[in-house]
């Protein structure tokens, strides 16, 4: 009987910083969809966000979530899309993974995020060589997603985004109980978002 195809889960994202509602959606997504690892691919150069606020560097927002998620079985930092260079997009990182990988892919996505996937870049490569783990998210609404093959997961609903986390650095507010501890070191160790607003 021949092997099943490794499940990976793709997770992309800036990760500016990484925080615990990262890493929630991503085990159970992982235990939910019984995949076999999930990767937390950290963005290069996110062409969504450029312009409009100055963004950490690339190999230290990975330096960050490699510290997170260190010891979380299954849950691993990719390097891919900052290794590639240049822009970000997700159609181009689905393609170097199922050249690299005999594994049907998962992109892991918020409900939000997924209403905006008609602006993605070949879109249409995303759906033919990926599944959607839609995730909920406070306030949105999963849309309609004819054509997309389309898993649903319902994750611990926890209230933290990356904006306010470099707002709280920035005032000298504690990050503990809202980012992993391994990832909080490295965000003082490198003085980070100290004069975040």
């Amino acid at each position: 009987m021949p092997e099943r195809p490794e499940r990976v889960g793709v997770f992309g994202g800036t990760f500016d910083p990484i925080h615990n509602g990262h890493i929630a959606v991503s085990v159970n997504v992982k235990h939910a969809l019984a995949l076999d690892r999930v990767l937390l691919v950290v963005a290069n150069r996110p062409w969504q966000k450029v312009g409009w606020r100055v963004l950490t560097d690339a190999r230290t927002r990975l330096a960050i979530v490699e510290a997170a998620v260190e010891g979380i079985e299954g849950v691993e930092a990719s390097s891919i899309e900052i290794d590639r260079g240049g822009d970000s997009y997700m159609a181009d990182t689905l393609e170097d993974l199922a050249n690299a990988l005999s594994a049907q892919l998962y992109l892991v996505l918020g409900t939000d995020v997924a209403a905006e996937l008609d602006t993605w870049r070949r879109v249409e490569v995303i759906r033919d060589l990926a599944t959607l783990a839609l995730v909920d998210r406070p306030g949105s609404v999963a849309p309609a997603l004819p054509g997309w093959r389309v898993e649903s997961v319902v994750v611990p609903q926890l209230a933290i985004a990356s904006t306010d986390l470099r707002s709280r650095a920035g005032a000298g507010l504690p990050l503990d109980g809202l980012v992993p501890p391994a990832a909080v070191r490295e965000i003082l160790d490198r003085g980070l978002y100290a004069e975040s607003g």
